[in-house]
């Protein structure tokens, strides 16, 4: 357990500070970096679903409207800065609370998917989300109210987690472990934006309405 998660975080402490320049920079920067991510994750996609000509059809839809919200979204990169937060807490909390609780597993799709790690993910959520609005990106929530910001990260969260299963399930179908072997401790791209991916078009499609 321990070698695993210093590979996480040797991997994230890596990725991170690059994906927040692009992110932040924006622009053309931000479309190269975007574009980067959707080719690995459409390769990903394609290799697991390969059998199924269906699959990769809806799949690679799914994809492309999903950057496409992501692109959208990061003309307030505050808006995606806060959604990848609340992912990346929901994926840790998940891990550690999973970890050390243990406790009934949550679904044969993702056997180590504990209830303790869903409980766990939506606790660190929580508390990333509500630091990030209230004190580092002071003032902002959705819209301006407490409690909806609350609800939002709660919900984020749990969408998050929902795409997470998804993917697994996927995985499951074609006898793979990981989606791939790009990022060391996570595995494939995929892996590690499953949840990303589907909480995109969740928040762009809330904030439209």
């Amino acid at each position: 357990m321990i070698k695993e998660i210093e590979k996480r975080l040797i991997t994230s402490l890596i990725l991170i500070p690059i994906s927040i320049f692009f992110i932040i920079k924006g622009s053309i920067f931000f479309i190269f970096f975007l574009s980067i991510l959707f080719l690995a994750a459409s390769y990903e996609w394609l290799m697991m679903s390969k059998k199924n000509n269906l699959l990769k059809f809806l799949g690679i839809t799914f994809l492309i409207f999903s950057f496409y919200t992501a692109f959208k979204l990061n003309q307030n990169y505050k808006d995606f800065l806060f959604i990848i937060t609340i992912c990346i807490f929901t994926d840790i909390g998940g891990y550690i609370f999973g970890r050390i609780f243990k406790g009934p597993k949550l679904t044969k799709i993702s056997p180590k998917k504990t209830y303790s790690g869903v409980f766990g993910g939506l606790l660190m959520s929580l508390i990333a989300g509500l630091v990030l609005s209230n004190y580092i990106f002071s003032g902002y929530k959705f819209p301006d109210e407490d409690l909806i910001t609350f609800i939002l990260i709660l919900f984020i969260s749990l969408i998050s987690q929902i795409g997470d299963l998804i993917i697994s399930y996927f995985k499951r179908k074609a006898k793979l472990k990981d989606t791939g072997k790009i990022l060391p401790g996570h595995g494939g791209l995929l892996d590690r934006i499953d949840g990303m991916i589907f909480a995109f078009p969740f928040f762009y499609l809330i904030t439209s309405v």
